[in-house]
């Protein structure tokens, strides 16, 4: 896959779980404004988007063929998003708690996922897909 390919497929899979997650987010959100409610909201969407980019991820990005979904592949790759998503959920609530408007919010979603999005994929290359690269790499 050419870097140009691979810089496509990497933000476009980031683009459609970041979306996921908003959605997700909204959907909870309506259920009422409150703090629990907001935090469940940031969970669910950090779920679903994990989950949906897990998928893509595996198979487009790092071409690992491999059925289903490896337990021990998958929390590598959750936890290889804790420090990621802890810098998504900082800049969305530093959003939230300044201007406490739902479109700054996912401002802040948008750009702190974006910044964890590019610092996850060293990370999952480097310690969760490993053994893909080095069969493709033989």
């Amino acid at each position: 896959m050419t870097l140009y390919n691979l810089i496509f497929r990497y933000s476009l899979f980031a683009i459609l779980a970041t979306c996921s997650n908003l959605v997700s987010q909204r959907l909870v959100l309506g259920l009422g404004n409150s703090d629990v409610i907001f935090i469940i909201a940031l969970s669910v969407g950090t779920f679903v988007g994990l989950f949906l980019k897990y998928i893509l991820d595996k198979r487009w990005i790092f071409k690992d063929t491999s059925t289903g979904i490896q337990g021990k592949k998958f929390s590598l790759y959750t936890a290889m998003g804790i420090v990621t998503t802890l810098i998504f959920w900082g800049v969305e609530t530093t959003f939230w708690l300044i201007w406490q408007s739902n479109a700054m919010r996912e401002l802040g979603a948008v750009i702190g996922l974006s910044i964890g999005y590019t610092i996850k994929y060293g990370l999952d290359r480097r310690f969760v897909f490993t053994d893909v690269h080095s069969r493709s790499s033989s």
